[in-house]
């Protein structure tokens, strides 16, 4: 399959975001990638319920939802309700990653771990077949428009090395300090599925900045 491009609605303009939602809709885009924060595990905080549930209703394409939030677990079948296709909880917040995983596949959803720059991929061994899908953060989780990580390159190749080895399904997602120059070596490492917030929505040219990307 070809990559996917996953526009992140963090960098939307939240005082019009159905125009916003509309323009992923007829993008070359594949996903919406929402970020929910809660202040504690990230020092930021972003939206909740009803904003999810507003995207979805204009959305004609899955909702990515990554999970930036201690404690997940509590709010799994929520996420679902909201409309979340896939679920991403980071791995530095859950104590039983494993039941956490089962709980949102058990919703229905699509199961997703991110790691954050610091966190060893090693620590996916025991739980990759699980998934599918993992987001490789390549910024410090809790702001849009961060500089990239180069050490992310490296983790990429390790990763997708350990995905075959394991015989996974999991897609690859790299989230943060996307853009035109980089995406291309992203790629070539082994992703698959590319998030852009501050690309796409601090670009003149959005819906053209998606298929470059998508390119």
């Amino acid at each position: 399959m070809s990559h996917l491009v996953a526009p992140s609605i963090l960098s939307a303009n939240f005082a019009n975001l159905e125009a916003d939602i509309e323009l992923i809709n007829k993008s070359a885009g594949d996903w919406f990638h929402v970020d929910v924060m809660d202040g504690v595990f990230v020092p930021n905080i972003s939206f909740g319920f009803p904003v999810i549930k507003a995207i979805k209703k204009y959305a004609k394409k899955p909702l990515d939802v990554h999970l930036m939030i201690v404690d997940p677990d509590r709010y799994t079948q929520a996420f679902k309700d909201a409309g979340a296709d896939i679920l991403s909880v980071h791995i530095e917040a859950c104590n039983h990653l494993h039941r956490s995983v089962q709980n949102i596949k058990n919703c229905g959803m699509k199961a997703g771990v991110a790691i954050n720059p610091h966190t060893s991929i090693h620590q996916l061994v025991d739980i990759i077949a699980d998934l599918d899908l993992v987001n490789v953060m390549s910024v410090n989780p809790g702001f849009g428009g961060q500089k990239f990580i180069l050490n992310t390159y490296e983790k990429v190749k390790a990763l997708k090395a350990l995905i075959v080895e394991k015989n996974s399904k999991a897609l690859i997602e790299i989230d943060g300090g996307v853009d035109l120059n980089n995406c291309r070596q992203l790629l070539d490492c082994g992703a698959d599925v590319l998030v852009a917030g501050n690309t796409v929505f601090g670009s003149d040219n959005p819906t053209e900045t998606i298929s470059l990307l998508k390119k």
